[in-house]
């Protein structure tokens, strides 16, 4: 990876745009869902305390305990842990309910201060595991990676979650950031399942750039909901003020990225589809490079390409002509276009595009959304034959039922690796390279 010398801080904040957008797949985010209304949940029984046992942890961000039979998702407890468990969501008919450990009666060894005065029951929804270290979190989401594997897919799986370089110690990576505006016109985030905005100061997990170009202390003017700052390669701050308004244009950002001993910019949107973690983008890269070993002129596919950062580095052995992208996003095609020239690029729904698509494939990569490819597009990659496949997952439960999927088709997993893109969040990135059984 080349070095690059640091440059100065810039500061783009407000409407003064330039050029298109590209939303690509629409940034991966931290799941900020909302409670849903159900009305087989009879008789509330949120605001309740009952005193838990905290079992194993589970996919989303919580452990498992139990009360009287009743299962319960508790957030901000770890495994082994004795807590005072109060219940946020669900009612007496329940098949669970949704809880946040508000007292700690026995602690245990991993826990640590969180540091954040902004992280805890009631208050930001942003983060997950802030009251453990970064490699506890990565022992807590391997234990996921494995059972959710096993559970859906029949996996075993040995392998053990990796950080990621480019943080400090699980913070300072985000380099993209959703900030709510406050009555107040200050920054803040939004509770857990919630609509409340949590006013802040600071992010423990956002660039620091954010914080040193002023944005915390800044109070925005009245009627704006929301604030999307991005922090680019170069060290550039951008931020676009929400709600966007009729003939509002979002910036188009640079981004460098160093791999393989090759380099390339990428045009992407402010708001568009970018790995978040500034170490992401190299590592997966690298990664998928050295496992699929391109050799030139194999034909590749490229699914859910975004802006055409895999198409970009496998253009270089192949040879661009032998890359073809599909992305659902009519702009961020067009960035692909310009970011990989002579390579081809198809906007439209992948599935869609695969029934009648007859383009050749020796090697295929996905990057899907959260919710995974699904049934028919794993059918329709495994018609093709490909000697190999690059699936790129930011859901462990998405990639465990799309494997499964696979191996009904003829192809299994080689090789099945984690990466600790998102700490302090439950979230976790996996690449699976998958062959003909």
């Amino acid at each position: 990876m080349h070095s690059r010398p640091v440059l100065p801080v810039h500061r783009r904040v407000g409407r003064a745009m330039s050029r298109p957008s590209g939303s690509g797949r629409g940034r991966r985010r931290g799941d900020q869902r909302r409670p849903r209304s159900r009305s087989n949940q009879g008789r509330s029984l949120v605001g309740q305390e009952f005193e838990v046992e905290i079992g194993p942890v589970a996919h989303g961000g919580h452990c498992v305990a139990r009360h009287e039979g009743r299962v319960l998702f508790v957030r901000h407890a770890l495994p082994g842990e004795r807590v005072i468990a109060r219940v946020t969501d669900g009612g007496d008919k329940s098949s669970f309910l949704r809880a946040d450990a508000v007292r700690v009666l026995e602690a245990s060894d991993e826990r640590v201060d969180d540091g954040c005065p902004f992280a805890g029951p009631g208050k930001c929804g942003g983060c997950d595991w802030q009251h453990t270290t970064a490699a506890y979190q990565r022992d807590l989401k391997t234990a996921v990676v494995r059972e959710q594997l096993q559970r859906l897919a029949g996996i075993e799986w040995n392998g053990q979650v990796q950080a990621v370089p480019g943080d400090d110690d699980g913070a300072g990576w985000r380099t993209r950031v959703e900030f709510t505006i406050s009555g107040g016109g200050r920054l803040g985030l939004r509770g857990h399942r919630s609509h409340d905005i949590i006013k802040i100061d600071n992010c423990r997990i956002a660039h620091p750039l954010i914080g040193q170009v002023g944005l915390y202390q800044e109070r925005f003017k009245p009627g704006l909901s929301g604030l999307d700052v991005a922090v680019t390669s170069e060290n550039e701050v951008i931020a676009v003020e929400l709600p966007l308004e009729s003939g509002d244009e979002i910036p188009v950002l640079g981004e460098v990225v160093a791999a393989n001993g090759r380099e390339h910019e990428f045009e992407v949107s402010a708001r568009g589809f970018w790995q978040i973690h500034p170490g992401a983008t190299t590592t997966f890269v690298e990664h998928v490079l050295s496992k699929l070993a391109p050799v030139e002129g194999e034909k590749v596919l490229d699914l859910y390409c975004g802006v055409g950062l895999f198409s970009a580095f496998f253009a270089d052995v192949v040879g661009a002509p032998n890359v073809l992208g599909v992305e659902g996003s009519e702009p961020a095609v067009e960035q692909a276009h310009a970011n990989v020239p002579g390579a081809s690029f198809i906007a439209g729904d992948v599935r869609e595009q695969l029934d009648f698509l007859e383009a050749e494939a020796d090697l295929v990569v996905l990057d899907p959304p959260r919710t995974g490819a699904g049934r028919e597009v794993i059918e329709a990659i495994a018609a093709r034959a490909p000697r190999a496949v690059a699936y790129v997952a930011c859901d462990p439960a998405a990639l465990a039922r799309d494997l499964a999927y696979a191996s009904e088709v003829g192809y299994a997993p080689t090789s099945i690796e984690a990466f600790d893109a998102f700490p302090m969040t439950h979230h976790v990135e996996t690449i699976a390279i998958l062959e003909p059984r």
